[in-house]
């Protein structure tokens, strides 16, 4: 199901571009209503007397803004820059590491001097030449619910497509994709979608598509010629669930063509939690039944110097084992980055 926003507020001076002119009109003829803010980082208006109902209306809110910093984020292990378009994403994923960076007020932001943001990609490509320069544009959103209405995604890739020494790669859990299905790419940037068991999604990654169908997503992709890859996170450990990430893989082999495993990556994340998450979750989701004992974990601090809950480190070990084994029997020709 598309996203629809429920209200939408703009920066004055957005609409001094021309997507910000693009975007408003198409939410005006979405019936959207819309209102000005001083500044994309600080929106005041969003309802909600409860911290449970200012979360929902935010993630039903679009805000659209101009970025003015010209500093990337890092982004290890997976890229060397983020590729800041817009933040946040409709879905409400109990586990999600972004409730405790976003705010009380998680609302949907994005940005619309995407020529500016690339000319400044292009900076970071100069200065590491004669390498290549990778650059991830879901670190902190799922770009595809806002695709419709922006088009920065399209953009991106074919600016990428250009750049010999650039290269592009995103996640999402959704599967609104038809869009960028005919966009030129020259293979330059990495098409990827975060999949997981179907109990998990059922139970934790609400408003989000099944893992059926993002498989079938996946599919269309993989006919588009994109070099795909697969996010499988957060990783749990629950009754059955080898069967349900075995069913998993074979979704994956028994649907994408032949000419879509010759590159393939598979990235593998363990679920964890921070004592500071732990307290969001359970102010937003009082009822959940995320694992989150944390006699049950083990404590390890982490490179940005604050502590995460891991499983047990025999607990790890099966699940990397089981995960790696799935990963060469179905695609043996696929690389995993990692598995945390």
């Amino acid at each position: 199901m598309r996203f629809v926003p429920k209200r939408a507020y703009f920066e004055p001076q957005a609409l001094e571009f021309r997507l910000g002119k693009k975007i408003y009109n198409k939410l005006l003829d979405l019936s959207v209503p819309i209102e000005f803010t001083g500044s994309h980082n600080r929106v005041t208006g969003i309802p909600g007397k409860t911290q449970q109902q200012a979360f929902i209306e935010a993630k039903r809110t679009l805000v659209v803004g101009v970025r003015r910093g010209t500093q990337f984020s890092a982004c290890k292990p997976s890229a060397h820059y983020q590729l800041p378009l817009n933040t946040s994403c409709p879905g409400m994923c109990e586990y999600c590491y972004l409730a405790t960076s976003l705010g009380k007020k998680p609302y949907l932001r994005v940005y619309v001097n995407n020529e500016q943001i690339l000319e400044r990609a292009d900076e970071y490509i100069a200065e590491r030449a004669p390498d290549v320069t990778i650059f991830e544009g879901a670190a902190t959103s799922d770009p595809i619910p806002t695709e419709y209405l922006t088009g920065v995604l399209q953009q991106a890739i074919e600016f990428f497509a250009e750049r010999t020494l650039g290269r592009f790669r995103f996640v999402t859990k959704y599967t609104d994709v038809d869009s960028l299905l005919t966009v030129r790419h020259n293979g330059r940037t990495r098409f990827r979608f975060s999949l997981n068991a179907p109990t998990v999604i059922r139970k934790y990654e609400h408003l989000t598509p099944t893992a059926a169908e993002r498989v079938a997503a996946a599919v269309k992709v993989a006919a588009a010629g994109y070099p795909l890859g697969f996010i499988i996170a957060p990783i749990f450990q629950f009754e059955g669930w080898e069967e349900e990430y075995n069913w998993l893989f074979q979704s994956l082999n028994g649907q994408l063509p032949q000419t879509a495993r010759r590159d393939i990556t598979f990235e593998f994340i363990s679920h964890r939690f921070t004592k500071r998450a732990k307290s969001q979750i359970l102010d937003l989701f009082p009822q959940t039944t995320l694992p989150m004992d944390e006699e049950a974990r083990r404590f390890k601090y982490g490179q940005f110097g604050y502590g995460k809950y891991l499983y047990q480190e025999n607990t790890i070990a099966t699940l990397k084992e089981y995960m790696f084994a799935q990963a060469k029997e179905y695609f043996p020709e696929a690389k995993v980055d990692y598995f945390v």
